[in-house]
């Protein structure tokens, strides 16, 4: 998620709590940043506040819009009378919540929107004897209940939704951590290791040397089964 909103305390609020969702967020306190992250980033959902110091959110959402990604917007700001909620479903918002908020139904809103904007694939995935269900984060293998902390939730649901196709170690970096992330970490080799040992065997997470992780429906041989 993008958090563009100029009111920090809120914003780190807005942003724990998701990350307590295994959803990370990047924050952008004003629309000058908002732009420059948008420009270097991809995201799923962006959480707009209107009033920001300029470029102010309206522009953002024009921007979003004209870029064509489709990158759902919710508005979440105090301007809270019909004809500015009006306003901004014209601005191209795809849900607007009203300040002050209870922070499970941003969660709620957010997880709709990204059922909307995944439509083609069903809320819960399947894959390799994996069952992924995003919105209760269970994860069931042939059946078998896995438990997972929260960053091996986020990694093996970026990797499922690939169905089969190779991330990079950098994707993954940049889809289940944050901005502040250091690039040179080996977090993700760490957490992939974790997440091998949770899943079991066979080993279903494959290394593609030089590349980066995949699901492998059928298991990995040994050689592949160390990042």
């Amino acid at each position: 998620m993008l958090i563009v909103e100029d009111e920090p305390q809120l914003a780190e609020a807005v942003r724990d709590g998701l990350r307590l969702e295994a959803i990370a967020a990047d924050i952008a306190g004003d629309g000058a940043t908002a732009l420059e992250l948008l420009g270097v980033n991809t995201y799923d959902i962006a959480v707009l506040d209107r009033d920001i110091p300029g470029p102010n959110g309206d522009e953002i959402a024009r921007r979003i819009v004209a870029s064509g990604s489709g990158m759902p917007i919710l508005m979440l700001t105090a301007a809270d009378r019909l004809d500015d909620k009006a306003s901004g479903f014209e601005l191209g918002a795809d849900d607007y919540l009203t300040k002050p908020f209870e922070f499970k139904e941003l969660v709620l809103r957010l997880r709709a929107l990204d059922r909307r904007r995944s439509h083609h694939r069903p809320p819960v995935r399947e894959l390799a004897g994996l069952r992924v269900d995003p919105f209760r984060r269970e994860v069931y293998r042939e059946g078998r209940y896995v438990a997972l902390t929260r960053k091996q939730f986020a990694v093996l649901e970026v990797l499922v939704a690939a169905e089969g196709g190779v991330v990079s170690a950098e994707a993954l970096l940049e889809q289940a951590w944050d901005e502040n992330a250091d690039p040179f970490t080996n977090a993700v080799r760490i957490t992939v290791s974790a997440l091998r040992k949770r899943l079991g065997e066979p080993g279903l997470i494959a290394t593609v040397p030089g590349v980066g992780y995949r699901i492998e429906a059928a298991g990995v041989g040994d050689g592949a089964r160390h990042a």
